[in-house]
């Protein structure tokens, strides 16, 4: 799958670290790290109820220093690649803040435990020790990841990818948008004109700005006729300014170290999503690669590791990963110089207080379009660089994420609820929990699979990754490979890496014996199917051994 062309590298080669198309991809690129931080403030400030002096003061400048390093480095291995090859259209992999692991950390490490303490600053410590732990984790697996690539097909791991992309990553922006579609529809037609229809704005203006520009616009202008579409105010956007400062990011290590008597909670999750983690970055680099630009896995996740580590240590409790959406920045023009420039520009926001002003000045939903416009490319990736006939492998690998996502959707929903119940006197704390399992227990007469969902979705991005080689072996004929990948996943599935919401062994009979009993019984099937193909072979090709009965 090398990416060599086998033509001679001139010695005086040297990459261009700017181009024309560096511009689409930064501000592309830009906002998608934009919109992931305004999130992030969010939910430590309005979520985690964190005080501002920890949230600027602490948390987002470490959170600016690990993403600039993450950004620097790969902008260097883009470099050294374009050196290497002589190329000139070789793109930097994108990273940042890994998206499904801050809701993760936040919902089910550092709200629990701030909610239990009645501290903010234990839910943090709890939340550092879990990207400790994670980080490696990834450190670690960076080594047998190119195995891993190895031995699975590129459906199986595209698939999977797409899979997080269609649900957790375009669903929510596109939800976003026609909530508010007088900026969200706009906003996403001159985002598709630009980016896919190739239309060019005035100036050379870079599509992405321009939608930003259009949003805040109609947002603003709304405000004169009363709508107050976005939500924003000239309020809000002096409130905002309280907290512009300079802030550095210090050492936390005490802080990393006091979060170790939640050490039982934390690791339940923190080793799983570590290995999701692994198999997600392994994912991303084979995206880049099927775009032509072939990293090697074990530096670029030992990088994530270490990062990551480097920003816990510093106060930052969310892990660094690489992004999914190569092909699309390479497709809008990126190159080295987007990387580069995104780090030095989250620097500047979070080390100055600057995202404070940015969620009063610019509504999210003018940004949202850009996340939905990356989805439908990864989407797009899986099918357009693998072979027509390994289609259905990769519908099979999406549909655990489809199932993660719906019973995100459902808990969420249970949770308002409940918690509305209590907050209006209808319903006593102590029944809280018997009523969430009635609700849930009444599901199936209303159509709503909740468990079928739960134990599908459990561990989407590898059970997405099972299924989707399972699928593509038994296209090719090549049942003993799929047989290994059933095994695998019956292995997985009993500790409860794969269609179980916890790791261990339940008893000793695994998390969830039903299903991965089930994927043995597929393995040992798919092995007599091999064994049988093969004694059909055999007999075929002797014409004196007849394979039916002689007509009467």
């Amino acid at each position: 799958m090398s990416t060599s062309t086998g033509t001679a590298v001139k010695p005086d080669f040297k990459p261009v670290l700017w181009t024309p198309g560096d511009w689409n991809a930064f501000f592309g690129f830009g906002t998608n790290i934009l919109v992931n931080m305004l999130v992030l403030t969010g939910l430590l400030r309005f979520v985690l109820k964190m005080p501002d002096w920890l949230v600027f003061g602490r948390i987002l400048p470490a959170v600016g220093l690990m993403m600039c390093l993450s950004t620097f480095y790969y902008a260097f291995l883009a470099y050294r690649l374009a050196q290497k090859t002589g190329r000139a259209d070789v793109c930097a992999l994108p990273s940042g803040i890994s998206v499904p692991h801050m809701f993760i950390v936040t919902f089910v490490i550092m709200l629990p435990i701030t909610i239990k303490t009645g501290d903010p600053l234990k839910g943090w410590s709890a939340g550092l020790v879990w990207v400790f732990f994670q980080s490696f984790v990834l450190m670690i697996g960076g080594f047998i990841a190119p195995f891993i690539r190895k031995i699975t097909p590129r459906a199986a791991l595209l698939g999977t990818l797409a899979g997080v992309a269609v649900t957790f990553i375009s669903m929510r922006p596109a939800l976003e948008m026609y909530m508010t579609p007088q900026i969200g529809l706009v906003c996403f037609a001159i985002i598709l004109a630009g980016w896919f229809g190739g239309v060019k704005y005035p100036k050379g203006i870079p599509a992405g700005a321009v939608a930003i520009v259009v949003g805040m616009i109609i947002a603003w202008g709304s405000n004169l006729f009363g709508l107050n579409l976005g939500g924003l105010s000239i309020k809000g956007v002096g409130d905002a300014f309280a907290n512009f400062g300079f802030s550095v990011p210090l050492p936390a290590v005490g802080q990393v170290f006091s979060g170790f008597e939640f050490l039982g909670i934390i690791l339940v999750t923190a080793i799983p999503f570590g290995i999701y983690d692994l198999v997600e970055s392994m994912d991303n680099v084979e995206s880049a690669e099927a775009a032509g630009d072939e990293y090697p896995t074990t530096r670029v996740l030992t990088a994530d590791g270490i990062v990551s580590l480097i920003g816990c240590l510093m106060g930052n409790p969310f892990i660094n990963a690489v992004y999914i959406g190569h092909a699309g920045w390479k497709a809008m023009g990126g190159r080295i110089g987007y990387s580069a420039a995104t780090g030095i520009m989250v620097v500047v926001l979070s080390w100055f207080g600057i995202i404070s002003v940015l969620l009063a000045l610019v509504p999210v939903v003018a940004i949202s379009p850009i996340l939905l416009y990356i989805g439908m490319l990864i989407g797009a990736q899986a099918f357009q660089t693998t072979p027509i006939k390994h289609a259905p492998a990769i519908v099979l690998a999406l549909t655990p994420h489809f199932a993660a996502w719906a019973k995100l959707q459902i808990d969420t929903m249970l949770g308002s609820t409940l918690n509305a119940a209590q907050a209006v006197g209808g319903l006593a704390a102590d029944k809280v929990g018997a009523v969430k399992t009635a609700a849930i227990a009444a599901l199936p007469q209303q159509g709503v699979l909740y468990h079928g969902l739960e134990v599908m979705g459990g561990g989407s991005i590898l059970a997405g990754l099972v299924l989707g080689a399972i699928g593509v072996f038994v296209i090719e004929r090549e049942f003993n490979k799929a047989a290994a990948f059933a095994f695998a996943g019956a292995v997985m599935t009993y500790f409860g890496f794969m269609h179980g919401e916890s790791v261990g062994i339940g008893g000793g009979l695994g998390v969830t014996p039903g299903v991965a009993l089930a994927y043995a019984v597929v393995a040992v099937g798919f092995l007599a199917v091999e064994k049988f193909g093969a004694v059909t072979e055999t007999m075929s090709s002797h014409p004196e051994i007849p394979l039916a009965a002689p007509a009467e």
